[in-house]
């Protein structure tokens, strides 16, 4: 793609961020002092031209990398066709796309198109508040699920004071985490079991008897690549059906592909009763997906159920969905999630030799994390070190995302776009060590 911005001047850098200081309310992060202009690939580029080797693939979001040239194609071609409708028209796109999604897994047949994540699981909170007759939502102490109403109540990891009260019935357990295990077995590994049991003992204890479902990521990335270990999915499973709750998985970062399966709980084999999905279903672009069984569906339609938002079912970007699978499907994105995830993680582990302050390495497929730590016996999290290894790296033109959050640890997300190529995760990984050797000298 040829660059057709010329480079701004200093002087239009200093206006841009005059307005931003002026005009942009600040919302949560800080903002990099760089202006970026353009994306292509797995590269994002500022106002002088530089790359920037972006390795958390925009808002962990764009899948197929930026700027891909079936998804650019797509969009030109139907934002020229048709592009919003009235919530009660239907459109090619749209049941395209319901069908392809509808059509992966046995018992998630049907399919509602949204917008954002927290949306998605809104949809699927009120849906399963609905069709169980309850309504306390059970979800981990280091989770994210939105910053809306019902998803926001479903937060821990974040953002919960100073917003007045959440929602009634809103518990937490636990998130299972190998690394910092509350409970043990007798070699120090975690005793995710008890822990299990011990958590639903406690809500138990809590609950008025309106348990409705569970809402869960099947790898925590918030809360600092948390990756639920095996059989721990098929356990919870077990408690829901015990207390006729619903399970909800919220794939947001881990489905279409991420983790080497089209969706992170095929590992497991556990189907949810409602799965949600948005960031790589749009590969960038804001698309969600709810999808439950035609059971659940059918009684949810026979009581009533309303989710009326004024893009649901929107042609432009189911569309751009349809392209996402297919491109995942007949480029082999999920075989390359693993063999590219592969070699991620072996240069992160090199790194964990070498460097001290690297406590661990985790994560499946492209979506791998580090922690950073003061000392290994110790395993306490290092915020300011990992300050200084964001700020290195950004320096080197790499561009990482760190969970900074006291009570989360200094967990740097890696999640590249499926697309990225051998010599780009060699070069990621070779900034990586001179941004943390930098950051260690300093």
């Amino acid at each position: 793609m040829a660059d057709t911005l010329s480079p701004a001047t200093g002087a239009e850098d200093d206006t841009f961020w005059s307005d931003v200081s002026d005009h942009v309310m600040r919302y949560g992060p800080k903002f990099e002092r760089r202006v970026i202009e353009r994306a292509e690939g797995s590269y994002v580029y500022d106002t002088q031209g530089q790359p920037i080797l972006d390795f958390t693939s925009g808002q962990m979001s764009a899948l197929l990398g930026h700027s891909h040239p079936e998804i650019v194609r797509t969009i030109r071609e139907q934002i020229g066709r048709l592009d919003h409708l009235f919530s009660g028209m239907l459109s090619r796109p749209v049941v395209d796309l319901c069908s392809r999604l509808g059509s992966l897994v046995p018992g998630l047949e049907k399919v509602l198109l949204l917008s954002t994540g927290a949306e998605s699981n809104e949809a699927a909170i009120r849906l399963a508040k609905l069709v169980t007759g309850r309504h306390e939502i059970v979800a981990f102490s280091r989770s994210w699920h939105g910053m809306t109403g019902a998803a926001a109540s479903a937060t821990y990891s974040n953002a919960r004071r100073g917003y007045g009260p959440a929602n009634v019935g809103s518990f937490a357990i636990p998130a299972p985490n190998a690394y910092r295990p509350r409970f043990t077995h007798a070699d120090g590994s975690l005793d995710w079991r008890t822990e299990l049991d011990d958590a639903f003992a406690l809500i138990d204890s809590q609950s008025t008897g309106n348990l409705a479902a569970f809402i869960a990521e099947p790898i925590l990335s918030s809360g600092g690549i948390i990756e639920l270990p095996e059989g721990y999915l098929a356990a919870l499973r077990k408690k829901c059906d015990e207390r006729g709750m619903l399970l909800i998985l919220d794939e947001a970062q881990t489905g279409i592909g991420r983790t080497g399966h089209m969706f992170a709980f095929q590992r497991d084999g556990v189907t949810p009763d409602i799965l949600t999905l948005s960031k790589t279903l749009g590969a960038g672009l804001p698309l969600a997906a709810v999808l439950t069984s035609r059971a659940i569906e059918e009684k949810a339609h026979e009581l009533g159920f309303v989710f009326l938002t004024t893009h649901v079912s929107d042609p432009l970007p189911a569309a751009v969905g349809v392209t996402v699978m297919d491109v995942v499907e007949k480029s082999g994105l999920i075989e390359r999630a693993r063999t590219a995830g592969a070699r991620l993680k072996s240069g992160l582990e090199t790194l964990q030799q070498r460097f001290e302050c690297v406590g661990d390495v985790r994560g499946r497929g492209l979506l791998l994390g580090i922690d950073i730590v003061k000392d290994r016996a110790g395993r306490e999290p290092d915020l300011e070190t990992g300050d200084r290894i964001g700020a290195e790296a950004m320096k080197r033109d790499l561009s990482m995302n760190i969970v900074k959050l006291p009570a989360m640890g200094a967990v740097f997300r890696i999640a590249p776009p499926l697309t990225v190529t051998d010599d780009e995760i060699d070069r990621g990984l070779e900034l990586m060590a001179e941004a943390i050797d930098a950051a260690q000298k300093g």
